[in-house]
C-alpha cells in the first residue's frame, strides 16, 4: 500500500493501536495507478481517465487524482485489494471528489464489490456491496447515494442527502457500525445518520394492520354535520359570468358574415359561488377510526445486515454527461478517527489553498470577459460611427445631386426663354 508512511504518522496520534488499512489510494507513482485499476471489457467505448491534478489545485503534486475525459461516456475501472469481512467491526469508505467541471450530469460515486467480481467484466447491472457518493443531473438531481445490497437486492437510502455540487475537491465518508447503525460525513461533518433497520427497507415492517379487524359500520368520523335547518336564501342563485352592460356591437359588423353578435360575458360580481349549509359540531363523532396492527408474522430481526462476507474490489462504474471529474484519495478502514485524520492530512490540508486558487482564476476570467465587452462595444461603436458617416456622405451627395438637376432645370427654363 503506498500510503504506509502517511499510516506511520497518523498512527502516532492513536498511540500502539493500529488501525485496520484495507485499501488506500492517492495516485503518487505516475502513471502505476493504471496497472492497479483494471478497465472493464464489457464495453468497447468506455471513457477514458487521466492522471492529473486539475485546472486549480492546493498542490499540483499532492492533489493529482484520476479525472474522467472524454464527454457523454460510461466509465468502468476497479482495484483489487486484499478480501476481508467487516463482521464485528466499522466498515469505513473516504474518497474526494472534484467536479471542476460544472458538472451537468454524471455520477461521482464508487462501488465496493465481492473479491471474486470479474473485473473485466463488471458493468451497470454487476452485483455489489455498497454503492456510495454524489450524483448529480440537471437542478432536481443532487444527492448522496448510499445503496446497501441485502440478500442479493439493492436497497437505497429512504433519507435524502444534499451533495455539493460546487467546482470544488469535496470529501465523502460513509460509516457502518456493526451495532447496525451508520453515519455519512462530508468534508468530515456529519450530514445524515440513523439505524440500518429504519432507514431502509430491509426488512419486512414490524407490524401490519390487523386483516381481521374492520371498521364497525355505526363509526361516525364525521367531525361536523350540516345544519338542518339553515336554508338557502331565495337570491342565492346567480349566474358566475354576465354580458358586459358597457359593450357595443362594432359598427362594422356583418352578421350574414359574422353571424350573431353577443357581447362579451365578465364576472358577476353578485355571485356567490355553490351554496353550502352552515356546519354544526356532530354529537356522535367518535374522531378518526385508527386500523388496528398486529405483529407482522413475517418480520424477524437480523442483526447482520451491516455485514459483508468477502470485500475485496473498490470500483468506479459510472456515466457522466460532461467529463472532468477528478477522484482521489481513497480509504477503506475500520477506524473512524484514522478516517477524518487522513481526511484533515489530504483533503483539509489543502483546501484552502485550492479555493484561493480557484478564486483568482474566477476574478482573472471576469477580467478578460468584461475586457472582451468593452473590446466588442468598441468595435460596435466605431462600426455605427463608419455607418453613420457612410449616411451622411450619402446624404450630401444626394443634396449635391438635386442641387446640380435644379440648375440645370433652370438653365434649360431661361433658354426657352
Amino acid at each position: 500500500m503506498e500510503m504506509l508512511l502517511p499510516l506511520l504518522l497518523l498512527c502516532s496520534a492513536f498511540g500502539s493501536t493500529q488501525p485496520a488499512v484495507y485499501f488506500t489510494e492517492q495516485f503518487k507513482d505516475g502513471d502505476a495507478w493504471e496497472s492497479r485499476w483494471i478497465e472493464s471489457k464489457h464495453k468497447s467505448d468506455y471513457g477514458k481517465f487521466k492522471l492529473t491534478a486539475g485546472k486549480f489545485y492546493g498542490d499540483s503534486e499532492e492533489n493529482k487524482g484520476i479525472q474522467t475525459s472524454q464527454d457523454a461516456k460510461f466509465y468502468a475501472r476497479s482495484a483489487k485489494f486484499q478480501p476481508f469481512s467487516n463482521e464485528g467491526k466499522t466498515l469505513i469508505l473516504q474518497f474526494t471528489v472534484k467536479h471542476e467541471q460544472k458538472i451537468d450530469c454524471g455520477g461521482g460515486y464508487i462501488k465496493l464489490f465481492p473479491a471474486d467480481v470479474d473485473q473485466e467484466a463488471i458493468h451497470g447491472e454487476t452485483e455489489y456491496y455498497v454503492m456510495f457518493g454524489p450524483d448529480i443531473c440537471g437542478y432536481i438531481t443532487k444527492k448522496v447515494h448510499v445503496i446497501l445490497n441485502y440478500k442479493s437486492k439493492n436497497h437505497l437510502i429512504k433519507k435524502e442527502i444534499t451533495c455539493k455540487d460546487d467546482e470544488l475537491t469535496h470529501l465523502y465518508t460513509l460509516i457502518l457500525k456493526p451495532d447496525q447503525t451508520y453515519e455519512v460525513k462530508i468534508d468530515n461533518e456529519k450530514v445524515e445518520s440513523g439505524t440500518l433497520e429504519e432507514d431502509w427497507d430491509f426488512l419486512p415492517a414490524k407490524k401490519i394492520k390487523d386483516p381481521e379487524a374492520k371498521k364497525p359500520e355505526d363509526w361516525d368520523d364525521r367531525e361536523t354535520i350540516d345544519d338542518e335547518n339553515d336554508k338557502k336564501p331565495e337570491d342565492w342563485d346567480k349566474p358566475e359570468n354576465i354580458p358586459d352592460p358597457e359593450a357595443q356591437k362594432p359598427e362594422d359588423w356583418d352578421e350574414e358574415m359574422d353571424g350573431e353578435w353577443e357581447p362579451p360575458m365578465i364576472p358577476n360580481q353578485e355571485y356567490k359561488g355553490e351554496w353550502k349549509p352552515g356546519q354544526l359540531k356532530n354529537p356522535d363523532f367518535k374522531g378518526a377510526w385508527v386500523h388496528p396492527e398486529i405483529d407482522n408474522p413475517e418480520y424477524a430481526p437480523d442483526d447482520n445486515m451491516y455485514k459483508f462476507q468477502n470485500i475485496g474490489v473498490i470500483g468506479l462504474d459510472l456515466w457522466q454527461v460532461k467529463s472532468g471529474t477528478i477522484f482521489d484519495n481513497f480509504l477503506i478502514t475500520d477506524d473512524e478517527k484514522y478516517a477524518e485524520e487522513f481526511g484533515n492530512e489530504t483533503w483539509q490540508k489543502t483546501k484552502d489553498s485550492e479555493e484561493k486558487m480557484k478564486k483568482s482564476q474566477d476574478e482573472e476570467e471576469m477580467k478578460r470577459h468584461a475586457e472582451e465587452e468593452k473590446k466588442n462595444d468598441g468595435e460596435e461603436e466605431e462600426d455605427k460611427e463608419s455607418k453613420d458617416e457612410e449616411v451622411e456622405e450619402e446624404e450630401e451627395e444626394e443634396e449635391v445631386e438635386e442641387e446640380e438637376q435644379d440648375n440645370e432645370s433652370e438653365d434649360k427654363t431661361l433658354k426657352k426663354r
